[in-house]
């Protein structure tokens, strides 16, 4: 019998991956990630100079990423019978050997491989890999502390209504929002609204190569995917 391991890879700086998950990578013979179709996928650029040439590689491509809006029934059908599908590979694979699934981050901090462990429940033997977050990449490149003292952090998604946006901005200390992509003006508008947006910082991909830091309000019309706003608190200290 195998296992199907999901391996944190970290906020996308490879040196900022764990021992444990170096090792598992470099010794896969398997090895699963996602990706959109044609792309190379994030999780496998990170592990370029890690993966083994003698590795199998399986591509696990989404039907669909922001072509259909999450509200509308037939994206949620989609993707439910593609991790379905995935499920089952991933079973009949891990039932001889080990297969590494990839995973930006951690792969219970908002990653689409718990859609396959909620599957796999009962089917496939498991072993999370946890990786630091591309949020604490994030703050950290601010160069900032995200909290002090008693400080209240908040994480929000910029897919939420403006007016969510502003009310739990307004009613916290310490702010992290992601998946901003299209969101942006919203968020601009929702943070105005709170009384943060002067405050608040933008990271474009954080910890990698080509990673940007600068205030939300010098941000560009259009923002990558791997985007997080920061507001840091400033609570109690000595």
């Amino acid at each position: 019998m195998g296992k199907v391991i999901c391996v944190g890879l970290g906020p996308g700086d490879a040196e900022l991956m764990s021992v444990k998950a170096h090792r598992l990578i470099s010794a896969a013979r398997h090895v699963a990630y996602f990706r959109k179709p044609g792309r190379r996928g994030q999780a496998r650029t990170i592990v370029d100079d890690i993966i083994s040439p003698q590795a199998t590689e399986h591509a696990m491509e989404y039907p669909v990423t922001t072509e259909i809006h999450f509200s509308d029934p037939e994206y949620n059908r989609q993707l439910s019978v593609f991790y379905d599908d995935w499920a089952m590979r991933l079973t009949d694979l891990s039932k001889t050997e080990d297969v590494i699934v990839l995973c930006e981050g951690d792969p219970f901090f908002y990653g689409s491989f718990m859609h396959l462990h909620s599957r796999l429940q009962a089917r496939a033997d498991m072993e999370i890999v946890p990786g630091i977050t591309g949020m604490s990449g994030c703050w950290t490149a601010t160069g900032h502390p995200i909290t002090w003292g008693d400080d209240v952090m908040t994480v929000l998604m910029a897919t939420l209504s403006e007016e969510e946006l502003a009310a739990r901005a307004a009613n916290t200390d310490a702010l992290v929002v992601m998946k901003i992509g299209r969101n942006l003006d919203k968020l601009k508008r929702a943070l105005g609204s709170a009384g943060r947006l002067d405050q608040a910082w933008l990271v474009e991909r954080g910890t990698m190569c080509d990673q940007t830091v600068q205030k939300l309000t010098d941000a560009p019309a259009e923002v990558p995917y791997f985007s997080i706003a920061i507001v840091h608190g400033q609570g109690r200290r000595p």
